[in-house]
C-alpha cells in the first residue's frame, strides 16, 4: 500500500510533502504550527481572523484598546455603522502578524495565509484589500481565499508586484463555484495556483445548506472538479480536505489525482495549536453525538461545532466597538439583529436573556469560547493515550504530520506515552 510519501505537491519545479495544515483561526493555526508543517516539507497555515487582537496578545500592540477607546460612545447604540476599521494600522497589525511569522520560517516547506470572504468588517472591499496586500508585502508564500467565493479578490492584488509571483488559492465545494470564479477573473490572466475542494465534514464553516450538506461527499466533490480541470486543460493542483483522518484517507484522493490534501482537525489537539489546553481536552473526550452542525453563525453559512461550546445560547453584548469583524457594509450584522430582537422581547434589559439563533462570533472566537471542531472530531481519543489522571496526552505536530506522511493500512500510530500529563 503507498503511503502519502510516495507523492509530491508540485508548484512549478518544485515539489512539497501533500499535506497542508488548514487555516484555523482566531490564532488556533498558530504561526508555530504553520512553521512546523514547513520545515517538516509541507504547508502550513496562518489565518488572518482578527488578527488585531491576535497581534495584541502576540506583540504588545494595542490596536484593539485604540479601536475600543476611539468607539466607546457607541456601546449603547444598536447602529454600529459609525464603526469603521483604520486602514493603517489594520495593514500593520496584518503586515506584523505575517511578517514576523516569515522571518522565522526554517526548512523547504511554505507557509500560507488563509484570508475569509466573510470578515466584512464594515468595509467589505477595502478592507479585504489591505489585508490581502499587507500579506503579499509581508512576503507571505501564498493566500489562499476562503468562507466565500472571492470573486474580485484577485482584482484587488492585481497591482502588487508579487501578484504572479505568490501562490494564490481558492476553497471551493462545488464544480460550479469554480466555475463561476474562473470565469469572472478571465480577464485577468491569472489563474489560482491551487484549489481547495472542502467537503462536508469540514470544521467551521461549511460551503453547503444546513439541512443538505449530508447529500455530499468529499470523493465525489474532488472527482467532480478534477474531471472539470481534465476536460478544460487546466493544470492547476487540487487539494482535497475535509474528513481526511487517516494517512490511508489522504492517499485514497491522491491516487485519484489530487494533489495534496488539507488537514486540520487531528491538529488541533497539538502542543503547538492555540486553543487552550483545556479546550483541547474537550475535544477528545467528545462523543459523535457530541458534534452538531448549527446555523448560529452571522455570516449566514452552516457552522459544526461540539454541542456544548460556550458560545451557544448567551447573551453577549455585541463587541463591535473592540471587534466588529463581522459587520456588512451598513454597520449590521446577524447576531447584532438577534441580541437587540431579545432585549426588546425582555422589556429593554439584556438579563437573563439566551440568543439561541445566532452568537457574537467576534467575541466567543477570540476567548476560545466556539469550539468548532470537524467530523471526525471523536475519533481524537484514538490516535492518543489517556493518563491516570483522566486526562489525555497532548500529540505534536511532528507525530501527527508524519504519521500522514507515512502511515499505512489507516492504521494510526501512537506518541511515546508520557506518565504524567502536560494538560492543565
Amino acid at each position: 500500500m503507498k503511503r502519502v510519501d510516495d507523492f509530491r505537491l508540485r508548484f512549478g519545479d518544485k515539489q512539497y510533502v501533500p499535506i497542508m495544515i488548514g487555516g484555523m483561526g482566531v490564532d488556533i493555526s498558530t504561526s508555530e504550527l504553520a512553521l512546523e508543517a514547513a520545515r517538516l516539507g509541507g504547508i502550513g497555515h496562518i489565518s488572518d481572523a482578527m488578527v488585531e487582537d491576535v497581534s495584541d496578545r502576540r506583540f504588545d500592540t494595542t490596536f484593539v484598546k485604540e479601536k475600543t477607546k476611539l468607539y466607546k460612545f457607541n456601546i449603547n447604540n444598536m447602529d454600529k455603522a459609525v464603526v469603521q476599521f483604520d486602514l493603517g494600522r489594520l495593514a500593520e497589525a496584518q503586515r506584523l502578524h505575517i511578517g514576523r511569522t516569515m522571518e522565522q520560517k526554517k526548512g523547504p516547506g511554505l507557509i500560507f495565509v488563509n484570508c475569509m470572504e466573510k470578515l466584512t468588517m464594515n468595509g467589505p472591499r477595502e478592507t479585504l484589500r489591505v489585508r490581502l496586500n499587507a500579506a503579499l508585502d509581508a512576503g507571505i508564500d501564498g493566500i489562499t481565499l476562503s468562507a466565500g467565493l472571492h470573486f474580485n479578490s484577485f482584482g484587488l492584488m492585481a497591482d502588487h508586484p508579487r501578484f504572479r509571483d505568490a501562490k494564490l488559492g481558492i476553497i471551493v465545494s462545488s464544480v460550479r463555484a469554480l466555475q463561476i470564479f474562473l470565469r469572472k477573473n478571465q480577464k485577468l490572466d491569472r489563474l489560482p495556483d491551487y484549489v481547495i475542494v472542502e467537503g462536508p465534514l469540514a470544521g467551521g464553516h461549511l460551503g453547503f445548506g444546513l439541512d443538505d450538506w449530508q447529500n455530499y461527499d468529499l470523493h465525489t466533490i474532488t472527482g467532480e472538479v478534477l474531471a472539470y480541470l481534465k476536460a478544460e486543460q487546466l493544470d492547476i493542483p487540487v487539494i482535497a480536505a475535509g474528513g481526511v483522518f487517516t494517512g490511508s484517507d489522504a492517499v485514497s484522493f491522491l491516487e485519484m489525482g489530487a494533489a495534496g490534501v488539507q488537514v486540520a482537525t487531528r491538529f488541533t489537539i497539538t502542543k503547538e495549536c492555540g486553543l487552550p489546553d483545556k479546550v483541547k481536552q474537550e475535544y477528545i473526550r467528545a462523543t459523535e453525538d457530541d458534534i452538531i452542525v448549527n446555523g448560529i453563525s452571522p455570516t449566514g453559512y452552516p457552522m459544526r461545532m461540539l454541542r456544548s461550546t460556550p458560545a451557544i445560547g448567551t447573551n453577549t453584548r455585541p463587541g463591535c466597538e473592540s471587534y466588529g469583524y463581522l459587520l456588512d457594509a451598513t454597520g449590521n450584522c446577524a447576531y447584532i439583529n438577534s441580541y437587540n430582537r431579545e432585549v426588546v422581547a425582555n422589556g429593554g434589559s439584556d438579563k437573563g436573556i439566551k440568543v439561541m439563533d445566532k452568537t457574537c462570533l467576534c467575541t466567543h472566537m477570540r476567548n476560545f469560547n466556539c469550539w468548532t471542531c470537524g467530523h471526525y472530531t471523536y475519533r481524537l481519543k484514538d490516535t492518543t493515550h489517556k493518563l491516570p489522571n483522566g486526562e489525555y496526552q497532548l500529540l505534536t505536530a511532528e507525530h501527527v504530520f508524519k504519521d500522514y506522511q507515512f502511515s499505512t493500512d489507516n492504521r494510526i500510530a501512537l506518541p511515546p506515552k508520557e506518565e504524567e500529563a502536560a494538560c492543565v
